[in-house]
């Protein structure tokens, strides 16, 4: 699917959010500056979350309990051992789970193989403007292209 700007990031985030449920967990890969973040703030107007959604890039992590599901926002780029990305994935998982959260996290790469069941959103720059995302449901089909 081509996203042609901001508005149209938060409208497919949004869009997204409607499909999920307590306890989905979506992995979310992207270059640097590709709209990770801006996505992640779709499904927070989704999800009807009235914070402001902010990169966790140096707080590792941020939760939001204001909407309809609440919503852990984990940014794993910082974490370069798998070891420590693992115990901090565990540990956040644990605690989504106990209030029902939705887990988002950037930069899962060291961590996917321990997830058996999750969405899967891959952000590409386009060649002129805008990005290309490609979602896939936890059943592994293409949903949005």
């Amino acid at each position: 699917m081509f996203v042609e700007n901001l508005k149209e990031t938060l409208d497919l985030g949004d869009k997204l959010a409607q499909k999920l449920n307590p306890q989905s967990i979506i992995l979310l890969q992207g270059p640097i500056g590709a709209g990770k973040t801006s996505f992640v703030q779709g499904i927070a107007r989704g999800l009807s979350i009235s914070e402001d959604i902010t990169s966790p890039t140096f707080a590792l992590s941020h939760h939001y309990n204001s909407g309809k599901i609440p919503l852990v926002h984990l940014d794993l780029y910082r974490i370069e051992n798998i070891s420590l990305a693992k115990e901090f994935f565990l540990s956040e998982e644990q605690e989504a789970e106990q209030i029902q959260a939705i887990l988002v996290i950037e930069w899962p790469e060291l961590i996917e193989p321990l997830i058996d069941n999750f969405w899967k959103i891959k952000i590409s720059y386009a060649k002129n403007c805008g990005r290309h995302y490609e979602i896939r449901d936890p059943k592994n089909l293409l949903t949005f292209s």
